[in-house]
């Protein structure tokens, strides 16, 4: 039973026509269509750029697990900040438009959507420096309760970046690093083990790990945890303050809309803030910014995870986008996220012959993010013949296809059309 439509997957009218021409079962598309009109995210679609003026099927966008759809709002709200708040008040805006506390009132918006309380993220920064500052920071935390702890986990497969923040702070801090996969951290942590730099979700495989369980078992073995929320930030509920987790770090051009290299968000557990010692310190981080002090004093509460001024522009963007998060319920997202992708999956079943597709992504829903991973041959030939014909996804060398799925503006049309274009592609034959 489905969990968008506890009532069951509502009931369409059996198809009469003849086959279409595409060659699919015409129950799919009926399918997609009576799950479209009784979807109650419907209606957010409206709030995104995502069909192409001039294109009678519209292009199908599967890669917002790379870059997030444009909400409407954002092209109005930048330009009254360039014309009004930039143009006009200039310096002014710092405190009349709420330049300054923009990394504080914009963090605890996404705060929500990660299950913090508010005064808990900041935004501002690239997720690499949040890692950085998350990684070096954990780390110190760790070693004063117990100066022998020496390594830093990370999980095997973890986004590239990771592993090199991973190696850089553990150069700074005197440690080493062990690479284990994520679903071994918890019984590889022992007593020598600071922190464990964990993906929530695979970048290659959207593979969902165990948040909570993980948490609860590095701290029973004295470590800290710091989370990359980048591919779960947005499309499923994340739980920071119900699992104790120590950091995170979270993207929010992703699943989150905010556009290309917006700014990233740390989040430092409340009771952990006052022994947070960043590895950045800034002027925007001290007590007193304006006071100039030579030594530095940090600040209390998030704050202490900014740097240097803040990126109004992008930080105002994601602002805006955030608008189209008001009164969503993360529930209903993850529901919608699992009924698509699992929709998708029946699609490929029905759609591609078999054995030209492989499925990498696990199929129970407790350790599925909001993506599906298809390894495929000449994946990057095929991917490139699927953006051509409207179905936009990605690939990951050597050969694997990514389809991400996001529950405010995917439709099931959407998903059945790109399964039934990516068999039309796999069936033709090798992609010149």
């Amino acid at each position: 039973m489905s969990d968008v439509f506890p009532g069951g997957v509502p009931e369409f009218a059996p198809w009469a026509g003849p086959e279409p021409e595409t060659g699919g079962p015409p129950c799919l598309a009926a399918e997609a269509a009576a799950l479209d009109a009784a979807d109650p995210l419907r209606d957010r679609r409206e709030a995104f750029v995502v069909d192409a003026p001039g294109d009678p099927e519209g292009v199908v966008y599967l890669d917002g697990n790379s870059l997030g759809a444009l909400p409407r709002g954002v092209a109005g709200r930048l330009a009254a900040v360039v014309e009004e708040e930039w143009g006009r008040l200039r310096i002014r805006s710092w405190t009349e438009s709420g330049w300054w506390t923009a990394p504080e009132r914009v963090g605890d918006r996404v705060g929500r959507l990660l299950g913090a309380a508010p005064g808990q993220v900041v935004a501002g920064d690239s997720t690499s420096v949040n890692v950085f500052k998350a990684v070096v920071g954990a780390v110190r935390l760790a070693r004063a309760a117990a100066p022998g702890r020496d390594e830093v986990l990370v999980d095997a497969a973890t986004f590239p970046t990771d592993g090199y923040i991973a190696a850089s702070a553990a150069r700074l801090t005197g440690c080493t690093v062990r690479a284990v996969p994520a679903t071994d951290v918890a019984e590889a942590a022992g007593p020598r083990t600071a922190v464990a730099l964990v993906n929530h979700v695979d970048y290659r495989t959207g593979r969902l790990h165990d948040l909570p369980g993980i948490t609860g078992a590095l701290h029973a073995a004295g470590a800290r945890t710091v989370w990359d929320l980048c591919h779960s930030a947005g499309a499923l509920p994340v739980g920071l303050d119900a699992s104790g987790a120590d950091f995170a770090v979270a993207c929010t051009y992703k699943y989150l809309n905010g556009g290309p290299g917006a700014p990233a968000c740390l989040y430092v557990r409340r009771e952990l803030q006052p022994r947070f010692d960043s590895p950045l310190p800034g002027w925007n981080s001290h007590a007193d910014p304006f006071g100039m002090d030579p030594a530095y004093t940090p600040a209390d509460g998030a704050v202490r995870g900014r740097v240097g001024t803040p990126e109004i522009l992008s930080l105002l963007a994601l602002d805006a986008a955030l608008d189209v998060w008001d009164g969503v319920d993360l529930g209903v997202v993850r529901a919608k996220s699992l009924d698509l992708t699992d929709f998708f999956l029946r699609c490929v079943e029905r759609y591609v012959p078999a054995g030209r597709t492989e499925c990498v992504t696990p199929l129970p829903h407790e350790e599925r993010g909001s993506q599906v991973s298809l390894r495929c041959a000449g994946a990057g030939d095929v991917m490139a013949e699927l953006v051509r014909r409207g179905v936009v996804g990605d690939f990951r060398r050597p050969d694997v296809l990514r389809f991400g799925f996001a529950p405010l503006y995917t439709s099931f049309a959407d998903t059945e059309r790109a399964a039934r274009v990516l068999g039309e592609v796999v069936t033709s034959g090798p992609v010149r």
